[in-house]
């Protein structure tokens, strides 16, 4: 029996920065743009290359006033950013009302935001590390009350993970602070750490008021549909459930540059719908799949943009059990996927970048990204065929005439694809099988997916592919183990060694007997991996972090339990007058210069 952390919701706030527990249900995040913030205007170009694409305007090209209506997948579970059942429409309400200490910029860097913050840094590495906050003297919560060192202490208490009580996905970070105190002023807060700790500048991003994180009944239950004191240029206005919205409108009280649009209305919208929406003028942004650009690229009035995502699709591969227990097998796999092939089939048609990822913890649009796939040897079927061999799985001899697989088989269910080699790999009279499992309604994965398995039946493997419905995916399939491969994405972080530990952390058994397996949903992991990612999250030189950061990514495609595919695409639909929205990346959204053109 294996025990997983709570198949937890993409954290909200800084997306862009997302912990990983709160991050793991991102695997159900599967289309095209799952992750998107919003769009307009048309074409990737340049801009798409480089992280993001958005049509940008000057605040002085932005008229003043208008409601904009932003498509999302469903109501906000949760209004709190730091519980396991927040998801992306919690990430993009506390994103435009609650501080954030620091913003990302397109290449996934942490940048000081100005709006909260005078100075933030390290000022002490001896005894402990300490980090000082400098605020900005305006920054104050909407009840009038000044941003300060009463917020700090009740969020880290709040998320230390010391108090039970509070229902907290995540206390990363928070967990290594050893006392937050008051500095020179009112304006200053000092934050001490037990240990050292390198991803500090992840933390506090949202910030809540400390009426939210201050008990735990207000912590857990309290901002669960409304969110009464904020900080930011917008404010929670109301949730309508019957009409499955959000409402945001501009904050009389906020200090920074009054934000552009009246009013933000987020709308839960099918996937299915959105094109028609948009095309019509009742959606202003929508995120899409990628086949569905040809539905709106034909629209008056519509533009589309495309970037690389802060996101990437993966394969999964169970070390827990069957054959890929065995790493031999696991390499087998991973040589004789072409993924080159894969990244050209997604990312060309749009005119994006089409390299094969090669990193599990940099994504190609972030600084500092290297290839280390290498550590898996040489690709090919020829080498694959012979790992397979090597681990006792034989294939019979040609015959003469021999053709490629076809396309497989249906099952009469429906529900099942068999792909059969023309000669099966078999070890004691069994031929080497493998559960592939896929979501339902993901048009680009079934596309991945089918190469896949054509591309392991040339060395003898068979598969079975289920596609299995979003709702169920992930919850009875992922994370349950019962899969023995698996297509899902990931969301990529400017912090991983903070966010990707609990991803690539070896399995642990647990008190009761079961197997702890945090977020690696793979179950396969090392000491080695461990004790990288540890040194890198208490590494204060950032050269150093990343070698280490380095070594660990290399290590983690030697295991073989994850195999990075490509950096998933960002594909927005909007209406052409919406200004400074676009397909963002990593980049956070500056959500008071998002409007409509003069």
């Amino acid at each position: 029996m294996t025990r997983t952390n709570p198949p937890a919701a993409p954290l909200a706030g800084n997306r862009r920065g997302l912990s990983a527990a709160a991050r793991a249900a991102l695997a159900l995040a599967v289309g095209a743009g799952a992750l998107a913030a919003c769009s307009s205007s048309s074409g990737g170009g340049a801009a798409g290359s480089a992280g993001v694409d958005v049509a940008a305007v000057s605040r002085a090209g932005v008229r003043d006033g208008g409601t904009l209506t932003w498509a999302v997948d469903e109501m906000p579970h949760t209004l709190n950013a730091f519980q396991a059942d927040a998801d992306d429409a919690t990430s993009t309400v506390t994103g435009a009302t609650l501080p954030a200490m620091f913003r990302l910029d397109a290449h996934g860097t942490p940048k000081l935001n100005t709006d909260y913050l005078a100075d933030a840094k390290v000022t002490a590495q001896e005894p402990r590390q300490v980090v000082t906050y400098d605020l900005n003297p305006k920054a104050k919560w909407s009840d009038g009350r000044a941003i300060g060192v009463d917020d700090f202490t009740a969020q880290w208490k709040a998320l230390g993970g010391k108090n039970t009580a509070f229902w907290t996905a995540r206390n990363a970070g928070y967990d290594r602070i050893a006392s937050i105190s008051r500095g020179s002023d009112a304006h200053q807060v000092k934050v001490t750490f037990a240990t050292p700790y390198a991803d500090w500048r992840a933390l506090f991003t949202p910030l809540y008021p400390k009426s939210v994180t201050g008990t735990p009944d207000a912590f857990n239950d309290g901002v669960r549909t409304r969110l009464p004191v904020t900080a930011g240029p917008f404010a929670v206005q109301g949730e309508d459930a019957k009409a499955g919205t959000v409402t945001l409108a501009r904050s009389a009280s906020w200090w920074g540059e009054r934000a552009k649009l009246d009013r933000i209305v987020l709308t839960a919208v099918p996937q299915a719908q959105r094109p028609a929406q948009v095309a019509a003028g009742t959606l202003d942004v929508a995120a899409l799949e990628p086949d569905q650009l040809s539905a709106v690229r034909a629209a008056k009035g519509v533009g589309v943009r495309k970037a690389p995502d802060a996101a990437y699709a993966q394969l999964a591969l169970n070390g827990s059990t069957g054959p890929l227990a065995d790493e031999k097998v696991r390499h087998a796999v991973a040589r004789a996927i072409d993924r080159k092939k894969i990244a050209a089939s997604v990312l060309k048609p749009l005119g994006l970048p089409d390299q094969p990822l090669g990193n599990h913890l940099v994504l190609p649009s972030q600084a500092g990204y290297a290839d280390h796939s290498s550590a898996l040897g040489s690709s090919g079927a020829e080498q694959a065929a012979a790992l397979l061999a090597d681990a006792g799985w034989q294939r019979s001899a040609a015959t003469q005439g021999e053709k490629a697989a076809g396309p497989g088989r249906t099952a009469a269910s429906g529900a099942l694809t068999v792909v059969e080699p023309v000669r099966a790999a078999a070890k004691k009279g069994k031929d080497l099988t493998l559960r592939f499992v896929l979501p339902a309604n993901s048009p680009t994965l079934d596309g991945v997916g089918q190469q896949i398995a054509q591309m392991l039946s040339a060395i003898g493997i068979r598969t079975e592919i289920s596609k299995v419905d979003d709702d169920s995916f992930f919850q009875d399939h992922v994370a349950s183990g019962d899969f023995d491969l698996a297509l899902y994405s990931w969301p990529g972080t400017a912090y991983p060694a903070t966010d990707d530990t609990p991803i690539f952390a070896k399995p642990v058994p647990a008190p009761d007997g079961s197997l702890a397996v945090a977020q690696n949903y793979s179950r396969v992991g090392t000491d080695q991996i461990d004790q990288l990612l540890a040194r890198a999250g208490s590494e204060l030189d950032a050269s150093q972090a990343r070698s280490l950061t380095n070594q660990a990514d290399a290590r983690i495609w030697a295991a073989a339990g994850s195999i990075p595919l490509y950096q998933r695409p960002e594909v927005v639909a909007l209406r052409a007058n919406v200004a400074n929205a676009g397909a963002f990346g990593f980049q956070t959204p500056v959500y008071q210069n998002i409007g409509f053109r003069k």
